[in-house]
């Protein structure tokens, strides 16, 4: 179902709010060729409504002849900016940054945000956006569980499929994500209500099972049988199964990069208003499924890059992949079961 432009509009203001956005401030919304237009706009009114000085930044997109797909997650960390000091520089200078283009894992969005820049993405339809509109009680629920994350030193998850994970914590900083940047220096997506961190480097190992009816991204589609994962010393060293396993393994391989097959962050969805079914309702080049990122009570693993988190591991190919039905703890501690929130 469509979203007016008013709702849109009353929705930025909302979201804007929490962000803490203030008169006077500058406010820059990064746009590119494949931005929705929609959220530019509606963006741009209710920064105006604010008493905000809005500047639009329009870069043009890059990496389409390398990335084996159109999805914005598909080919991540390199942008237009590496180039262009001009449009590097305005995002300095602004308060807030509105992402449209999504610079996530690029070197250049650290280096916006340790001016003290805000950024917040936002690159799900609109349809998205409204039904998880960032609320207080989804931050809280996220702040509640970086109470047991910050201070965890190991993590474990298993599942009846077979998952018997386990890493330990510490190296890296917690990434919280529930839809608003309200401090100096945060990045957030809306819509987003999750918690994870990277494993410390070289701790992870176990299996992880992923089973049929689970989600493999950015391939945006659920697994039709069983894939085996075999983690060593921080790395995937094995994807066993059948056809599904050999396209995964495939996809990491196209890169010519062994960075690729490296843990990234590990964590669960907080979201009660995500849903595990919006993957198959949505066009694959509509959404990023931040649904399928959030939904409550799932395991979400990823590979590949750990820049977004300081570290220095900076490959184009990222993996996210959320599990049903698994039991997370941390020192111990159950943060889910059998894919239920108990926290």
């Amino acid at each position: 179902m469509a979203i007016s432009d008013a709702d849109m509009v009353i929705a930025w203001k909302n979201v804007l709010e929490q962000c803490n956005l203030r008169q006077g401030e500058q406010v820059a919304i990064l746009l590119s060729d494949d931005s929705n237009m929609q959220i530019v706009s509606t963006a741009r009114i209710a920064v105006s409504l604010l008493g905000a000085i809005v500047t639009l930044i329009q870069l043009p997109p890059i990496n389409g002849e390398k990335a084996l797909s159109r999805d914005k997650s598909g080919y991540v960390g390199k942008t237009p900016l590496a180039f262009n000091t001009a449009a590097l520089a305005g995002l300095k200078a602004a308060d807030l940054v509105i992402d449209t283009m999504q610079l996530l894992f690029s070197k250049e969005q650290e280096q916006i945000l340790r001016t003290g820049t805000r950024m917040l993405l936002a690159v799900e339809p609109p349809e998205t956006m409204l039904r998880m509109i960032p609320t207080p009680e989804a931050k809280a629920r996220v702040l509640a569980a970086n109470a047991f994350m910050e201070p965890a030193r190991e993590m474990t998850v298993t599942s009846k499929a077979g998952t018997d994970f386990r890493c330990t914590l510490g190296q890296y900083p917690v990434l919280m994500q529930y839809g608003l940047a309200d401090e100096p220096g945060r990045w957030d997506h809306w819509p987003s209500c999750m918690i994870a961190r990277w494993p410390d480097e070289g701790s992870a190992e176990g299996t992880i099972v992923i089973d049929a009816g689970d989600i493999l991204l950015p391939f945006k589609h659920y697994a039709r049988e069983r894939i085996t994962l075999t983690v060593e010393a921080g790395r995937v060293t094995r994807i066993e199964g059948g056809v599904s396993a050999e396209y995964m393994k495939a996809f990491m391989d196209s890169f010519d990069d062994p960075e690729a097959y490296a843990m990234a962050h590990v964590g669960w969805g907080l979201e009660h208003r995500a849903s595990w079914t919006t993957l198959g309702l949505y066009d694959r080049e509509e959404a990023l499924s931040m649904d399928s990122r959030c939904f409550a009570g799932n395991f979400l693993f990823s590979t590949g890059p750990n820049t977004e988190a300081g570290g220095s591991r900076d490959t184009p190919c990222h993996l996210d992949i959320p599990l049903r039905g698994c039991s997370l703890s941390l020192d111990g501690r159950p943060m889910t079961q059998d894919g239920k929130l108990v926290m």
